[in-house]
């Protein structure tokens, strides 16, 4: 059996606690453990257990999210940092994904993807990076695009791009700067979500409500416009406008738009709305998943009735992207 007293106990331990339980195996040599020492306690009944290439997890069971994230930055090297879906999460936003890491690495970096690490090799190394303990996150404007870039589902890409917009956390200004400086590869549906909150689309609902529209013969709405009487007073912002018709058409979804809080306030713009002869619709985003005909024939016999009538004194000023 391997002698295991002559190497730094201690040291090799606090590292460990600093990188919860994850260690390389460089780490470990450099503590003096001999590489017999390593191969035993990686065996079937050791303590040890691989998790990628030189990087071992020092503890018995299953790795949790954040020992994976702690290896694959270790595996990566120390010059690289953590991107795309788990950079997004990190930062308090939802991301679709598999469970995987996507890492980036200088270009000089000479190193492969392996396991659950996928690795990406760039010429735009993050600066300045976030970090928590062991761990190191690009900026949410960079993680955002990496992992739209990864995505093969458009409506993935549309929530990704409407979730960072619509709480506050991008400017859709950093959005398009990152798009024009990063690769063009894997772009297409990232700049068409960009496109669409470019025209006033601020959540993956509202983009949903567009598509029907789109495709049908109805005229085009303004989306997201600012409805004002003509003596200045603000009456709403329905997700779809349609001035001559005076017919407002909204999404009812909590997730994008309500949250309990703001339940009263919408309430109370809609009846705003209402009162100034407005015609508002809703319909939840299960409506306009299944049932897009039944949207399109609400929408025209609305439509239809609000022609017949006068216009309405009311203003809209589009948005500002």
């Amino acid at each position: 059996m391997p002698t295991l007293s002559g190497y730094d106990r201690d040291g090799l331990v606090r590292i460990a606690q600093a990188q919860f339980d994850v260690v390389s195996r460089s780490q470990a040599l450099n503590c003096g453990m001999t590489r017999g020492a390593i191969e035993h306690r990686l065996k079937p009944a050791g303590p040890w257990r691989p998790l990628l290439p030189g990087v071992y997890l020092a503890v018995t069971g299953t790795a949790s999210p954040v020992q994976r994230e702690v290896a694959a930055l270790l595996y990566a090297g120390p010059r690289s940092a953590i991107t795309g879906p788990v950079a997004v999460r990190r930062h308090n936003l939802r991301c679709a994904g598999l469970n995987l890491v996507d890492v980036l690495i200088p270009a000089d970096v000479h190193r492969q993807s392996s396991g659950f690490v996928q690795i990406q090799r760039t010429t735009r190394m993050p600066e300045t990076l976030y970090t928590s303990g062991p761990l190191r996150y690009t900026a949410p404007v960079r993680a955002v695009a990496d992992a739209a870039r990864t995505m093969t589902r458009f409506s993935d890409v549309q929530a990704l791009v409407c979730e960072a917009v619509q709480r506050g956390r991008i400017p859709l200004k950093d959005l398009v700067a990152e798009l024009n400086d990063g690769p063009s590869a894997g772009t297409r549906w990232y700049r068409m979500a960009l496109a669409e909150i470019s025209d006033g689309i601020r959540s993956a609902a509202e983009a949903q409500l567009k598509q029907v529209i789109d495709r049908s013969d109805l005229d085009q709405p303004v989306y997201n416009a600012d409805l004002y009487t003509m003596d200045g007073v603000f009456l709403g912002r329905p997700d779809a406008w349609f001035g001559r018709a005076g017919v407002a058409a909204e999404v009812d979804s909590r997730e994008y738009h309500l949250g309990a809080a703001h339940y009263a306030q919408t309430t109370e713009r809609h009846n705003r709305m209402e009162v100034a002869g407005i015609h508002v619709l809703h319909w939840l985003p299960s409506t306009i998943n299944t049932a897009p005909r039944r949207v399109i024939a609400d929408l025209r016999a609305a439509i239809a009735a609000g022609n017949k009538c006068p216009p309405l004194p009311s203003k809209a000023i589009p948005p500002q992207a």
